[in-house]
């Protein structure tokens, strides 16, 4: 199931329905090993769930704050979910709320932006520079 809305997003001079992107918050050192190898496998916990966890904007703060409070030297990836094609699946978790899924490794070629990202102890996002 694909969301539209119809407020745009420009990523990387790119203008993209909000739908078209999802956000990964990532392992900064994760992520330079995926680059390496031109594909992300998925942190640990997407690797016990068997699929990359990824949020949309209006999740991403309530995903920082209970999964990376208090850590530092993230980076949050921009997705282009229209890269993915139908390995993305949009199920319910949290109260219902449907969250993108990706059921295949993370080509680093659907990374249309990174910024830098620290979550302070209390689950404040503070996005930094490009990375």
């Amino acid at each position: 199931m694909r969301l539209r809305r119809v407020s745009d997003a420009t990523v990387a001079g790119r203008a993209l329905a909000v739908t078209d992107i999802a956000y990964k918050i990532v392992d900064a050192a994760e992520w330079r090993a995926a680059v390496a190898e031109g594909r992300y496998d998925g942190a640990p916990v997407d690797l016990a769930d068997g699929y990359i966890h990824m949020s949309t904007q209006d999740q991403l703060a309530e995903t920082a704050r209970r999964h990376f409070a208090g850590r530092q030297e993230l980076l949050l990836l921009y997705v282009d979910l229209t890269r993915l094609g139908d390995d993305v699946v949009w199920e319910p978790s949290r109260g219902g709320a449907l969250f993108p899924h990706l059921y295949a490794p993370l080509p680093v070629s659907a990374v249309a932006a990174t910024r830098t990202l620290n979550v302070t102890d209390e689950g404040e996002m503070q996005v930094g520079d490009p990375a």
